[in-house]
């Protein structure tokens, strides 16, 4: 199936085109023609499937006809809530480039930097209005914003909105929103209290599921390294020394750890950038784009803030701390593994993660496998493991060898090394 088929429009087609979109992904699939029939949607999928693009697209074509019978000041027609400053920028960014020849407008309004290029923005008249839920309230106090002619609504990374705290935000949004409107509720996990907003904000919706170790699981190579808590930065100054990564974004559980590994790794000489909710918008886009134009090769980021890191063939993501809920290593690992690539995903894991690691196998119904050889090796991994992973031998990374001190990343060299020659 190609975008034509669904019944696009030529100047979003055109748009599409430019950007080397052929045939769109499960997501887009199955969400624009329920979309373009007006319909409310329920869409469970996470970040890297198409998401962005499967509620932009409907939009900006729904909004390009709306344009056609008024011609009058432009008012915000559509509004996008998403937690985070890069997301929004992100969905911003992905508004102008679908919607280039549509003559849609769009700006996107965040908090920690000024207002003033913001308001001077809507005092102009935007179609599609991007917003973090804060600085949107602060917005809309001020008078500078309504939403009473908003025909369209998405509410995105709802189960990152609860995890933040914006529950109470969203209901105040939601109760200036005009009761006539297509609603859209995109989250990745569906725990009961993302359910009953869901409930709050969606009539009789349609449904879209895109299951996660569908969507990224079985396109990212992975692999696990038992290693003490105390040795995982050696660890990690060995494999970012001896892997061809051309780009590594390494996972951190908290914002001061991210910090603390990256000035661990400026005493190897290995530069890095650490990106978190502590760090100012300035620091953050500029860490970003180091990252994204290859001037710096390692970022450090925390898992709110990588929402919204969008970069093409990233080469390495690292698990320097596995996360406590399953769903998140999904997200993680589906940074290297974007719509249809592949990638490849390491973590380590210390004695304190083992149950961690137990309840991530189980969510993608897989074993990772483990690395059996490398320099920090956990001393209990054996104990330890043993019930985790009972089929240890079956995935055991396929060039791993006991004299090797690179403990088995030949394997993973090898595997990129072909993947970049059959690009």
């Amino acid at each position: 199936m190609t975008f034509k088929d669904l019944e696009i429009i030529e100047p979003i087609l055109k748009a599409l085109r430019a950007e080397g979109y052929t045939h769109p992904t499960p997501i887009q699939e199955q969400s624009i023609p329920i979309l373009l029939r007006g319909k409310d949607l329920l869409g469970c999928a996470q970040t890297g499937t198409g998401k962005t693009a499967a509620f932009a697209i409907p939009i900006l074509q729904h909004l390009y006809f709306d344009r056609q019978q008024d011609n009058g000041p432009r008012k915000i027609k559509a509004l996008i809530v998403t937690p985070t400053r890069e997301l929004a920028i992100q969905i911003g960014d992905s508004f102008s480039a679908y919607g280039k020849y549509t003559g849609i407008r769009n700006t996107v309004i965040f908090g920690g930097v000024k207002q003033g290029a913001q308001t001077q923005a809507l005092r102009r008249g935007v179609d599609v209005l991007v917003a973090t839920p804060g600085r949107l309230l602060d917005l809309m106090d001020q008078g500078f914003i309504t939403l009473k002619h908003v025909k369209y609504s998405v509410l995105d990374e709802a189960d990152h909105m609860l995890d933040m705290g914006f529950i109470h935000d969203i209901r105040k949004i939601i109760a200036k929103l005009p009761s006539d409107r297509q609603s859209l509720f995109f989250s990745a996990t569906m725990p009961p209290d993302i359910v009953a907003l869901s409930h709050k904000i969606l009539g009789n919706p349609e449904k879209v599921t895109v299951k996660p170790q569908q969507a990224t699981t079985e396109l990212v190579e992975q692999a696990v390294y038992f290693v003490g808590k105390k040795d995982k930065t050696k660890l990690l100054i060995h494999l970012l020394e001896t892997e061809e990564a051309d780009s590594t974004l390494v996972f951190s559980r908290t914002k001061h750890g991210s910090d603390k590994i990256v000035k661990l790794l400026a005493r190897a000489g290995i530069k890095a950038e650490a990106i978190h909710g502590n760090k100012s918008q300035g620091a953050r886009q500029r860490a970003l784009g180091n990252f994204k134009d290859g001037r710096t090769n390692v970022l450090v980021a925390t898992d709110i803030a990588a929402r919204g890191i969008d970069v093409s063939e990233l080469s390495l993501v690292i698990n320097y701390n596995l996360p406590n809920v399953p769903e998140t290593y999904v997200h993680r690992i589906g940074r290297t593994g974007r719509a249809k690539a592949s990638g490849v995903a390491l973590s380590f894991c210390d004695m304190e993660e083992r149950a961690y690691l137990k309840t991530i196998q189980k969510l993608i119904n897989q074993r990772i496998p483990i690395v059996e050889e490398h320099p920090y090796i956990d001393d209990g991994k054996e104990e330890a493991s043993k019930g985790a992973n009972s089929q240890r031998a079956h995935h055991k990374p396929r060039s791993a060898n006991s004299g090797n001190r690179n403990g088995g990343n030949d394997h993973w060299k090898n595997r990129r090394s072909n993947s970049r020659k059959g690009r």
